[in-house]
């Protein structure tokens, strides 16, 4: 049943979309044993969705790629600039970016520190993705930072059998400008016992963005040289990218949003009386991110396959900003007099570093018998990240240029092993097992901005069991699964709090898969239990990354649902939605003063509906018509469902367009695409931040808390053409 099912997976996909059927059969299972160990099969007993290259593809004109998974269960995107392009960020059933596990090739992405995915240091990464699983909830083992909401598996471009070359053209709305170029030799003395094939990409992306001076300037390059037998693959993997963007974290509030809702604060200049007279022209963000991958994978005979990998990363860059009165003692400044006047504020710049490397590597072991499949697997890294910051120029108090005024490092140690198993019990049943072992340890020493002595160390062993039962009947799968995840507290979390604590998480799916030929549907009942969940307050802290707390007990608990109908052969539809309840049990906070009980509130940035959609026309054979369409309910930004804090439902749709011509000479192919997003124009915030601060000087002997409300509007309608032209 397990085989009738995964074939009619594969027969109703490759009736959706093309495959490439040329690519070497033997290459192909190689290039898999990348990913295996961090994916599940489609049969698994977890909660997943699987996008292809060709999906990508589809979309792929310039914006990020958590734009490009809008569509995907349970899924909300957010972006700085409004339009997709520079800063952007994915929640997955309410979970912030900093609690998805993402890997390239098994390698893991997301920041040591900080925990989240600045996809910004990757421009262009879609185009060079060959597939991408999400699996929602603890999901099964993988590398690096815990899973809390999802993990996100990505993996890179595999050998081609031709040789092939590409360039494409995007723009749009909002000077929106890409290019690139991607080519590769295809296998080259494919009659050698030892082949080779060699791959790369060029890519070039600009934007003003839809808020104002939400500017992005980005590149970005990829190279692949692979060697390789019937039995052994070694791959070389080099990519990277630079973005300066301008800075757009900074929101604005419930005013400006309903007069001038494209507003930009960054940058404000304002004079002795308080008056703005300018924005400041460099308050720009400025990273380099180098990356370098070499994957050994071998087949030893007898259904034993492995991967080892050593990876290194090399991170580089800062943030200018341009400070009003800034207060002397922070910077180190001696009060000074000025006219017989004592001065101990000023106006400077300054540029707050980053400098680290991130190296290691992982392995994995891989055995099918008869009945069971088995996989070991595990990684070694380390975090090596330099924090400083310079003054580059001040108006008063400044002694040197290029003065620190606080400087500190971090150090990561991140291991952990796996064992995974799925046994086939008979034709209706197999049982899952999965156990992980992670041992986390994290040191901060130095001067932070304060200035305040840190020095910190925090060790963390955990233990994260996982098992499912799997039972299927004709066209059926229902399954059961547990899943364990432990998580230690990121850098801000750290500092905030020295007494932060560790969270765990019990998620329990419930699912049922049903596959025929032109229809799949997939529901799960999910229930996840936080203990000492790192809820997200609704504050930012000074580089707009969102501030969380330990809030005791909590819970997740929904339904979704997704599915794909192909109604004609010109015709396909693909709906999905969730329904969840996302509390706080017997929510605790000061509020005027007061320890108050709020009881079970609604956990912050966790809307309780969320659905999409996706209507595939195709009148003719290379013609496309989608129309997607997305809906995100109400959501609050704090966890004490304050009035101010809430996010108003959202419903947008976009109009997709692609058509292609196959010249007889000179070109294998001319692909048009268009997207006409936010066709209805609708005004709406995706993303914002609520904070709250006591009054205690207004009414002495009084205590009144003061809330406020910052707001990411999104871009209303917007329009990206593009053409590719394939050799």
């Amino acid at each position: 049943m397990k085989l009738r099912i995964c074939t009619l997976m594969i027969l109703f996909s490759s009736m959706l979309f093309a495959q490439d059927t040329s690519i070497l059969k033997d290459t192909i299972e190689l290039d898999e044993v990348l990913v295996k160990a961090t994916r599940v099969e489609e049969d698994a007993p977890f909660t997943q969705s699987y996008v292809t290259k060709e999906e990508i593809e589809a979309r792929n004109l310039g914006q990020d790629l958590p734009i490009l998974l809008n569509f995907l269960p349970n899924v909300v995107t957010t972006s700085d600039a409004g339009n997709g392009v520079g800063y952007t960020g994915i929640r997955v059933r309410g979970s912030d970016a900093t609690r998805v596990n993402v890997t390239i090739n098994g390698v893991p992405l997301n920041d040591s520190e900080s925990h989240g995915t600045f996809w910004v240091n990757l421009p262009d990464f879609a185009s060079s993705t060959q597939s991408v699983q999400l699996q929602r909830g603890v999901g099964s083992s993988t590398n690096g930072a815990g899973a809390f909401g999802a993990s996100l598996s990505l993996s890179t471009d595999g050998v081609r059998d031709d040789a092939f070359a590409q360039v494409n053209f995007s723009g749009g709305s909002y000077n929106t400008f890409k290019a690139n170029t991607i080519f590769g030799t295809g296998v080259i003395d494919r009659d050698a016992k030892y082949k080779a094939e060699f791959s790369g990409r060029v890519s070039t992306i600009q934007s003003d963005g839809y808020i104002d001076r939400a500017s992005s300037d980005l590149k970005s390059l990829f190279l692949s040289a692979t060697i390789f037998s019937d039995r052994t693959m070694f791959k070389a993997l080099a990519f990277g990218g630079h973005e300066v963007t301008y800075q757009a974290w900074y929101g604005i509030d419930a005013e400006t949003l309903e007069t001038d809702r494209r507003y930009n604060p960054a940058g404000e200049i304002y004079d002795d009386q308080g008056s703005l007279v300018g924005y400041y022209d460099n308050q720009v963000d400025d990273y380099k991110q180098d990356h370098y991958q070499l994957h050994i994978n071998h087949d030893f005979g007898n259904q034993w396959t492995g991967n080892l990998a050593f990876h290194y990363t090399y991170g580089r860059g800062f943030y200018e900003e341009y400070i009003n009165d800034g207060d002397f003692a922070t910077y180190g400044f001696d009060p000074i007099e000025v006219d017989g006047e004592e001065v101990s504020t000023t106006d400077l710049v300054r540029r707050k570093w980053l400098d680290n490397d991130f190296y290691g590597t992982t392995f994995s072991l891989l055995k099918d018998f008869d009945n069971l499949n088995l996989i070991i697997g595990g990684a070694l890294n380390k975090y090596d990240g330099d924090h400083f910051g310079e003054v580059k120029w001040a108006r008063f108090g400044s002694e040197t240029p290029d003065q620190r005024f606080y400087e500190n490092t971090g150090l990561k140690t991140d291991f952990n092993v796996f064992v995974k198993a799925n046994y086939t019990i008979n034709d209706n049943w197999s049982v899952f097992g999965d156990l992980q072992f992670r041992r986390v340890d994290y040191e901060v020493e130095g001067i932070d901005e304060g200035p305040i002595l840190v020095d910190l160390e925090d060790l963390n062993n955990f233990f994260n069991p996982k098992f499912g039962l799997s039972y299927f009947q004709d066209n059926s799968q229902f399954y059961f699964s547990y899943a364990r995840g432990n998580k230690e507290p990121k850098r801000a979390d750290y500092l905030a709090n020295p007494e932060v604590r560790p969270e765990t998480l019990d998620d329990f799916e419930l699912g049922w898969k049903y596959l025929t030929e032109n229809f799949i549907l997939r529901t799960n009942l999910y229930y996840m239990y936080y203990r000492d969940q790192l809820v997200l307050t609704g504050e930012l802290d000074d580089v707009g990354n969102p501030i969380a707390n330990n809030v005791g007990e909590s819970y997740r608990l929904g339904l979704e649902v997704d599915a794909a109908i192909r109604f004609t052969k010109n015709l396909m539809w693909q709906p999905n939605f969730a329904v969840s309840m996302n509390k706080n049990i017997d929510k605790l906070f000061e509020f005027d003063g007061i320890l108050t009980d709020f009881g079970n509130t609604d956990l912050a940035y966790s809307p309780g509906f969320i659905a999409a959609s996706n209507l595939v026309y195709e009148p003719l054979d290379d013609f496309r018509i989608s129309w997607l369409a997305k809906y995100v309910g109400e959501q609050y930004m704090s966890n004490i469902e304050h009035p101010d804090s809430k996010l108003d439902a959202y419903f947008v749709n976009d109009l997709q367009v692609s058509y292609e011509i196959r010249p007889e000479k000179l070109l294998e192919s001319i692909v048009f695409n268009g997207m006409v997003n936010n066709f209805l124009n609708a005004k709406y915030v995706s993303n914002g931040y609520f904070f709250t601060y006591d009054d205690t000087w207004s009414n002495p002997g009084e205590v009144q808390t003061i809330t406020g409300a910052g707001y990411y509007p999104q871009a209303e309608i917007n329009f990206l053409l593009g053409v590719t032209l394939s050799f």
